[in-house]
């Protein structure tokens, strides 16, 4: 089979496109031919040796990847053959593996495809659909809700949007750029501001005054400058919900955070929600799957896609590291 390994830490150009052996299904294993894998940002860093919610490679050459969606073609002893020519999709977690024509997870993993998803849709909602409403579980939005969504034009950040505005709520949506603005203006958002101009602020502060608003929600994946522009948009007993802090890119950003003084002049809370309280409150991981790919497949939610070639998983890195995707990046064999 094809795949791309990384032999060495560093660059994007140290993904190389190569053949090399099949993998095998051991007990309680399926092989998946893939049809899709999912990139996240967090790969990028992995790719360069560090640590973050999964740890780095402990030896190399690994095959990156840990989001696949695809067709079982193959099972290993003990496995429920039941599982053989079923689409299926599953997070294999800490053993990479994703980015290539086959690879084998555990049956207890895996999730059915419904129908009416397509292999890149049900990998989004598999990773980031999940971590979506893992998110959405510290917040109940309604008609009386004002969300401002960072990132807005991003995986998660189309889903928030889309949410927000299932649930009644005004939703303002921050994009870096004016075609990222445009995409998140046409997926809903009442407000689509480019914040990488200076003004953006103003804007937001103006459309609320208008409309007699305060924001009551920041979801902030971004951190910094802009994330403290944004929390300057709530009123009293809103809340600044973290979940990332990119900044410019993974490496770089910077959480913002506040004083428990801060809070308090404020009247707002603030906290990242990453972790096992995200989990947890989500009724576990594979509760926030299944629910995820339901909401896909009723069309509550539609991930936005961004595909490049298995080949150009190079490129797929790169273009993620430097801002240059919409949604949610997939390789395709």
């Amino acid at each position: 089979m094809h795949a791309v390994r990384l032999h060495a830490f560093g660059p994007a150009e140290n993904l190389t496109y190569e053949r090399i052996e099949d993998p095998v299904p051991g007990p309680g294993q399926v092989r998946i031919a893939v049809e899709a894998a999912g990139v996240h940002l967090l790969d990028t860093a992995l790719r360069e040796g560090q640590t973050g919610p999964y740890p780095a490679p402990a030896e190399l050459p690994t095959v990156p990847g840990r989001e696949v969606a695809g067709t079982v073609e193959s099972v290993g002893e003990g496995t429920d053959p039941g599982w053989l020519g079923k689409r299926v999709v599953a997070h294999i977690g800490m053993a990479p593996g994703g980015y290539a024509e086959l690879t084998v997870t555990e049956a207890d993993k895996l999730h059915e495809v419904p129908g009416t998803l397509g292999a890149a849709e049900a990998v989004a909602m598999i990773g980031t659909g999940r971590t979506t409403l893992g998110i959405l579980g510290f917040t109940d939005l309604g008609p009386d809700s004002v969300a401002v969504v960072t990132a807005a034009a991003g995986g998660i950040g189309t889903l928030l949007v889309q949410y927000a505005k299932n649930a009644g709520a005004t939703v303002i949506a921050l994009a870096g750029g004016p075609a990222k603005a445009a995409r998140a203006e046409a997926n809903g958002a009442d407000l689509a501001l480019d914040y990488t101009l200076p003004d953006w602020p103003d804007r937001a502060r103006a459309f609320l005054d208008t409309h007699g608003l305060w924001a009551t929600v920041v979801f902030d994946s971004v951190g910094g400058a802009t994330a403290r522009s944004a929390v300057g948009l709530l009123g009293r007993g809103g809340q600044h919900i973290v979940y990332g802090w990119s900044g410019e890119g993974l490496h770089d950003g910077r959480p913002l955070t506040f004083t428990p003084e801060e809070l308090a002049e404020r009247g707002i809370t603030s906290g990242s929600v990453l972790g096992p309280r995200m989990i947890e409150r989500g009724g576990g991981l594979r509760a926030l799957e299944t629910r995820a790919l339901a909401e896909a497949a009723a069309g509550r939610l539609r991930p936005a896609v961004q595909r490049y070639p298995l080949a150009e998983a190079a490129a797929a890195h790169r273009a993620l590291e430097t801002r240059g995707t919409v949604g949610k990046v997939v390789l395709e064999p």
